[in-house]
């Protein structure tokens, strides 16, 4: 793609992001999310490949779904109370159907089915762009209109780590395996929004981060799937050795970074008198957790047969920045020392 072209598109990317956190009117938010919709289609399509294409088209039609019925529930919203406001939603309906709109657009369940199949249509940078950047305009709004709707939020919430588990189990596909944990985390975050909106911040926050150095690592071996994990040991055998870190920090383990918010999320939920639902969470947090075991056992215990032709690709120096990686890497293995700082800052 030409690099103005790119530049252009990117730019418009972030324009529209930036506009739907700074909006505090419905239709700007909503121009906001349609800029960002509109902008990422070529850059998902510019492989030109039938895959990427087919994915292009899906996540086009779920996003205008999404973003029609949002564009509706806020006109219903301004019908039935005469506000635009974001933060003046008061009325339950127009409120369930901006959260099921919001549901939509980031991919939870049980609207989720296309975001395993878009996924993995796509590269991995698109893949990266599309599950961390493109969800934080529609989570800017979930966390404004603050919905009190709780029992919808929890059974999304337990539906999305459920799904998000489950239908990672059975994938070889790393990238359908990264839409679930996505689908998974995701639901973790819109179970504790309407208790703890700070908790919520901090699980995106270090979902973006987590996700950000798997990605990374992925892309660095030029991986798409599991056989192609378990010759990785050749080429880069410091960063093998690391991997697994990576992906059980993602699934939640101590003494890692991801262990920081779900057990926070738990003892926030646990406090709030819902210990069925915190167990029912955590159960859910082990079918993520084998998946990314896997993944582990593929990369680190096994070794490649090599029986196929051409399965060793060219050993060639990669042109990927490792510095983002490295400090992403260190940033998911590292930060649990720092939760009693970060409860204190939440609790100020």
């Amino acid at each position: 793609m030409n690099p103005y072209i790119l530049a252009t598109l990117l730019f418009g990317l972030g324009l529209g992001t930036t506009i739907t956190f700074a909006s505090s009117h419905w239709l700007l938010a909503w121009m906001g999310l349609e800029m960002n919709t509109l902008a990422i289609i070529p850059i998902m399509a510019h492989l030109h490949h039938p895959r990427a294409v087919e994915a292009t088209t899906k996540y086009f039609l779920t996003q205008a779904t999404a973003a029609a019925m949002l564009l509706f529930a806020s006109t219903t919203n301004a019908w039935l109370t005469g506000q635009w406001d974001i933060q003046q939603m008061t009325h339950p309906l127009p409120v369930t159907m901006i959260t099921l709109a919001l549901a939509l657009k980031i991919g939870l369940a049980p609207v989720h089915s296309w975001l395993p199949e878009v996924l993995q249509g796509l590269d991995l940078t698109t893949g990266l762009i599309l599950s961390t950047w493109q969800k934080l305009a529609p989570f800017a709004l979930l966390l404004q209109i603050y919905p009190a709707n709780s029992t919808l939020l929890i059974i999304l919430g337990l539906l999305s780590t459920l799904v998000g588990g489950w239908g990672g189990l059975n994938q070889t596909q790393l990238r359908k395996i990264l839409a679930y944990s996505s689908i998974a985390h995701l639901g973790w975050m819109i179970l504790i929004l309407q208790f703890s909106p700070s908790l919520t911040l901090l699980a995106l926050l270090t979902y973006l981060v987590m996700t950000f150095s798997t990605f990374l690592v992925f892309k660095l071996n030029k991986s798409t799937n599991i056989n192609t994990l378990a010759i990785s040991w050749a080429k880069m055998p410091a960063l093998t050795s690391l991997t697994p870190l990576i992906l059980l920090s993602l699934g939640g383990l101590p003494p890692l970074t991801g262990f920081m918010p779900k057990w926070l999320i738990l003892q926030e939920l646990t406090k709030q008198e819902l210990p069925t639902t915190a167990t029912l969470a955590a159960l859910t947090a082990l079918l993520s957790l084998y998946f990314y075991l896997r993944l582990s056992y593929a990369m680190t215990l096994t070794m490649s047969p090599n029986n196929l032709a051409g399965v060793t690709p060219w050993r060639l120096p990669s042109a990927q920045l490792t510095l983002p990686l490295a400090v992403t890497t260190t940033m998911t293995l590292a930060l649990l020392p720092l939760t009693p700082a970060i409860t204190a800052t939440l609790t100020l």
